[in-house]
């Protein structure tokens, strides 16, 4: 069975599907938190250090850790120019190896939905998070939202299983909200934020979204080369596609904020 830590090892192969749509709704997650400079954060979930750069170059953090189970992904993020600032170790969500009050403001970035028990994660994020902290996550909404949706229906289509991170039903706005009162959190707030998904050809399609990451590379990976080449025609038929090639979807993505009690 595979895990996140074994999903996303390679952190150049991640950036190539799922970067820049990462990177574009997390600067307006960033801009929604609307946290003050000059406080320690912690990114739980860092991977490849894709939005833990958002936080280093637009929150003027005082410090800033970011953790993920996965090593490739850590060895990624250290090596981004934007991050070096940061301290990524290798660790887990559910089991934050950090004391308690240790953080000002704690997030996960399009993890949630990976990690076998989020509340667990929740409460984590709680724990090392001072009083009066910010505690907050934003994931792709898993019905359909996610940027990767046609490459899922197109699968499905044609007889093959699509499979969803194992916790995909907490990716609903109402999950999260649940999630945070669950865990003692106030001023709990929700938003979702709509993103147009756009790639100059179909090619640009593929190759970002044939990478060997995430929960597809597994199915994409073992089809026979006859479905492989179905699935591209399949999707060649499909796809929103204007009259210079481009191609354009929406994706949509629920975030969640509250904070720790006694501030």
């Amino acid at each position: 069975m595979q895990t996140p830590d074994t999903m996303f090892q390679d952190g150049a192969a991640y950036e190539r599907m799922m970067g820049r749509w990462s990177q574009r709704v997390g600067s307006r997650f960033l801009d929604w938190l609307g946290v003050a400079p000059g406080l320690d954060w912690l990114d739980a979930g860092c991977g490849n250090g894709a939005f833990t750069e958002i936080i280093a170059a637009r929150a003027a953090p005082a410090s800033l850790t970011g953790i993920d189970p996965s090593s490739g992904q850590i060895a990624f993020a250290r090596r981004r120019p934007g991050a070096k600032g940061a301290n990524f170790e290798v660790g887990d969500a559910q089991t934050l190896p950090f004391a308690a009050d240790r953080f000002d403001v704690s997030v996960m970035a399009l993890v949630i939905a990976f990690i076998p028990d989020p509340a667990r994660a929740v409460a984590e994020l709680a724990r090392v998070t001072k009083a009066g902290g910010l505690i907050a996550t934003y994931m792709w909404d898993m019905q359909g939202g996610v940027p990767l949706a046609p490459l899922h229906r197109a699968l499905a289509a044609m007889g093959h299983a699509a499979p969803l991170p194992p916790s995909a039903p907490a990716s609903s706005l109402a999950a999260l909200e649940t999630l945070w009162r669950g865990a003692g959190l106030t001023e709990i707030e929700v938003e979702t934020f709509p993103l147009n998904v756009t790639f100059d050809s179909f090619d640009d399609f593929w190759q970002s979204n044939v990478q060997p990451v995430g929960p597809l590379a597994a199915v994409l990976r073992d089809l026979p080369d006859t479905e492989r080449d179905r699935l591209r025609q399949h999707l060649k038929e499909s796809l929103p596609t204007d009259a210079d090639g481009r191609i354009a979807y929406g994706a949509l993505a629920n975030a969640v904020k509250g904070r720790r009690a006694g501030g």
